[in-house]
């Protein structure tokens, strides 16, 4: 169907862009060719989101990689489908080691916060349920930028640069070193424009596209990592690899106003978007987005279901509440009665900035990808297994040690998950797939572009453009500098501690593709990114 700016306009800095036979939306130009390049060698969607995603940890290292996780949800046939592709940790984990040591949280770098990665796994599972190509044919553009190189963009260039400052002067030790021969072999970070490019990363794909991830599991890569691991006294091994397989899910939905929000079930957060959405869909809202009410209910909304979040989600096998309780229509009027005039200050955990990537396909017969794959704060732990391009992600950082919590650290346990494909729907059809890179960002972000769309009548694009706020933790909330100055004031008169930021990339990175009234497809990307939509 076709959203139609009705009742509410944001002028909009990019048009949407329209297509037939299909389409790739994606944070960087060159993966989202990629994946065009595949739909029109007779690929189809799940083919092209493969490509792209496999392309995307070549060119935009920065916010995914090999050694990452991800999420998907495949619109095959007229049913959603969902691929929970996340690692859990090592069988060796020993949280003791780290209370011993005092410390409040898992770290951020080195060997204590890395889980098996799952990314191989789902391009090769997507592949096998769904593709009709080859999975080497579909990595094959991933693997000819990786040994060829290619021109680094603006955002990648910037975050890679932030990166190399953060690992110079946070990691120090023996095992961080191959990251930096690795990714900055020149000694720093590759400059706009200039070629990039990874033999080794280029090897380790094709070893994965011919074995079908085989050999990253069960073969060659499982035993570089497995040996990397022990030379540095870390908990991952060759059989935590070998037992890891992804699984297909059941997705879990709420009705908001008519539309059907879709999001994979927790070890993700996607439930926490879907709990802010279902507190505010009998909730009046102002007409116009503009309006300091709507954004007071948004932002409060949104604390609680972090607050639930923080408190419920886990490896579902740990969770002591059901999803069907916390999306249940009781608990949310329960939720939504908390919400007054003034700013709540609930219990949650504090959000912080991450790296991620989002790309959404769609082909011309009907088929839809949503999928989202990470390290985890941009290149992961600072480890890079020598002689691969595998930068390993550091996921085991959202797990608590609190020994009371869901999300308690513990062997062969997923941890709490930020990564998170949404998807719409209305009456059993597909609408389209939609994302928002950034950590504790996104269920804020999918919250955004769900209301912007549904209750203001924004087309895709404007509802990737307009105006961003991010809570953070009690009452602090970030806002984009476009915010209009009388909303901000009138926020801060509620009790909300506002601060404003002149650097949008804090607010996400997102993408969408929609089926129009038409028969043609819709996408958009946005001006935080260097998004493109490629379309046929």
């Amino acid at each position: 169907m076709e959203f139609n700016a009705q009742r509410y306009r944001y002028s909009s800095r990019r048009a949407v862009v329209y297509g037939v036979k299909g389409m790739v939306a994606t944070g960087q130009p060159l993966a989202a060719q990629a994946g065009l390049e595949i739909l029109k060698k007779g690929g189809n969607a799940v083919d092209a989101a493969v490509a792209t995603a496999a392309c995307l940890t070549v060119v935009e290292p920065t916010s995914n990689g090999i050694g990452g996780d991800a999420f998907a949800l495949v619109w095959n046939e007229g049913k959603l489908h969902g691929l929970n592709a996340s690692g859990f940790s090592p069988k060796m984990t020993d949280a003791s080691v780290l209370l011993s040591a005092g410390l409040k949280e898992v770290p951020k770098f080195g060997w204590h916060s890395v889980t098996v990665p799952g990314a191989p796994s789902a391009w090769a599972e997507l592949s096998k349920k769904f593709g009709r190509l080859p999975l080497r044919e579909v990595m094959a553009p991933a693997i000819s930028y990786a040994g060829d190189g290619y021109p680094v963009s603006p955002t990648t260039a910037k975050l890679w640069a932030q990166a190399a400052e953060r690992y110079a002067h946070e990691c120090k030790g023996a095992e961080f070193q191959s990251w930096t021969e690795t990714f900055c072999p020149e000694g720093r970070a590759p400059f706009p424009g200039e070629k990039w490019s990874s033999r080794a990363h280029a090897e380790t794909l094709s070893l994965i596209a011919e074995s079908g991830a085989e050999d990253f599991y069960r073969g060659r890569l499982a035993e570089k990592i497995d040996a990397f691991a022990r030379a540095h006294g870390g908990w991952l091994r060759a059989s935590d690899l070998a037992e890891f397989h992804p699984e297909w899910v059941e997705p879990i939905s709420v009705n908001y106003r008519g539309y059907d929000v879709w999001e994979i079930p927790p070890n993700g957060h996607g439930i926490v978007a879907l709990m802010a959405l279902n507190i505010l869909k009998n909730y009046e809202l102002p007409e116009c987005r503009e309006n300091s009410e709507a954004y007071h209910a948004f932002i409060e909304a949104m604390k609680l279901a972090f607050a639930d979040g923080a408190r419920y989600v886990a490896d579902r096998r740990f969770m002591t509440v059901g999803t069907e309780h916390l999306l249940s229509d009781e608990y949310a009027a329960s939720r939504r009665g908390l919400i007054g005039q003034m700013a709540l200050k609930p219990e949650a955990g504090s959000p912080h900035k991450s790296g991620t990537v989002y790309l959404a396909t769609a082909d011309g017969e009907g088929c839809m990808v949503s999928m989202i794959q990470s390290n985890y704060m941009g290149f992961g732990s600072g480890l890079a297994v020598p002689g691969t391009g595998i930068a390993l992600h550091n996921r085991g950082n959202n797990f608590s040690l609190d020994p009371e919590s869901s999300n308690f650290m513990a062997p062969g346990k997923k941890p709490y998950h930020t990564i998170i494909p949404g998807f719409l729907t209305k009456d059993g059809a597909a609408v389209g797939p939609f994302g928002v890179m950034g950590g504790f960002m996104q269920p804020q972000g999918h919250l955004q572009v769900v209301t912007n769309m549904i209750d203001f009548g924004m087309n895709p694009q404007e509802a990737l453009d307009a105006p961003r706020w991010q809570w953070i933790k009690e009452r602090m909330v970030q806002m984009e500098q476009a915010v209009p100055n009388h909303i901000i004031l009138d926020l801060a008169a509620r009790g909300h501690d506002i601060k404003v930021l002149g650097d949008s990339i804090y607010f996400g990175r997102g993408e969408m593709i929609v089926m129009t009234g038409h028969g043609t497809l819709a996408g958009a990307t946005e001006p935080r990114t260097d998004g493109c939509v490629a379309a046929w």
